[in-house]
C-alpha cells in the first residue's frame, strides 16, 4: 500500500477509513480505490466517497462481484470506476 501523505484531515481520515475497513478484501478494495482516485476527485465526489463509507463492507463486496444489486443511489461514474476493481494489488507474485 502506497503512503499518502496529505495535510488536509479530511482526506486523511478517509485513507485510515479507506484502508480500515475491517473486512481485508474490503480493505484492498476501498483503500485501493481511494489511493487511485482521491486526488482526482471533486468535491462533490469527495462528499459521495464519504457517505459510501458509511456501507457495510459485505454490501459493498456484494454489488462489486454482482451478488447483490446496487442501490441507485450509487450508480455513477464513480461507481463505475470502483466496480472495474483494476487498482486492486493483492500482494506479490
Amino acid at each position: 500500500k502506497e503512503q499518502i501523505v496529505n495535510e488536509d484531515p479530511r482526506i486523511r481520515r478517509l485513507q485510515f477509513r479507506a484502508w480500515h475497513r475491517g473486512i481485508k478484501e474490503a480493505d484492498l478494495a476501498v483503500g485501493g480505490f481511494f489511493d487511485r482516485y482521491h486526488d482526482q476527485w471533486s468535491e462533490e465526489e469527495i462528499q459521495w466517497f464519504e457517505r459510501f463509507m458509511d456501507e457495510q463492507d459485505a454490501d459493498i463486496m456484494a454489488w462489486a462481484m454482482g451478488t447483490l444489486p446496487l442501490p441507485g443511489e450509487w450508480r455513477g461514474p464513480m461507481w463505475d470506476k470502483f466496480a472495474n476493481l483494476d487498482f486492486v494489488e493483492i500482494g506479490k507474485k
